[in-house]
């Protein structure tokens, strides 16, 4: 059998990043972060109030950082996003969507990172992730969704946006939270913050 030369690296040739928060300690730049919970929960209005607030340059609750006006890229199924952004005070000039009326968006759309890069935002919600998965993802297989996360973590490193992926729970009982997300515990691992 011939042997062939691997491709090796030692942890000592990688430079340690340090982490940087849009909301310390919740939501890292660069990186993804889970909100999920139960129907009803808040899920939505906890992350459009968030949108809300970043659109205005206002600091977030529990924290002295100030911030400038942040751009967002805000994805939904739903339809009722602009009155309650209104309600929450938000800067609509600073709230964006991509157009899914010809082509629906998927976790590995190239439209996401153009985006990020043509508006200039520095986070973007999927709401919810189920609607983002596409068609021929199997969300609760890790070979279906490993390989979509792990191109949504590169999309996020590489522009440095945060990124909120709003998740539902299951209607299991009795288990820890984080094992109650629907989909494949390879969803959670994904990201930095959950």
């Amino acid at each position: 059998m011939e042997r062939r030369n691997v491709p090796i690296r030692y942890y000592s040739s990688v430079a340690a990043h340090k982490v940087d928060w849009l909301w310390y300690p919740y939501v890292p730049f660069g990186k993804i972060t889970i909100i999920q919970g139960d129907p009803g929960d808040g899920k939505t209005t906890l992350v459009l109030n968030i949108a809300a607030l970043l659109s205005n340059g206002t600091p977030m609750p529990e924290s002295e950082v100030e911030i400038s006006s942040v751009k967002t890229i805000y994805q939904s199924v739903e339809d009722t996003l602009k009155p309650r952004l209104v309600s929450a005070g938000a800067d609509c000039t600073r709230i964006a969507f991509i157009d899914e009326s010809e082509s629906g968006l998927t976790l590995n759309d190239h439209r996401i990172e153009d985006a990020i890069i043509e508006t200039g935002a520095r986070l973007v919600v999927l709401d919810p992730l189920q609607a983002y998965l596409g068609e021929n993802s199997e969300m609760n297989r890790a070979d279906g969704v490993r390989p979509l996360m792990r191109q949504l973590t590169a999309m996020a490193e590489r522009t440095g946006c945060a990124i909120i992926v709003i998740g539902h729970m299951n209607k299991a009982s009795g288990s820890k939270s984080i094992y109650r997300g629907l989909g494949s515990i390879d969803i959670i691992a994904a990201a930095r913050s959950v």
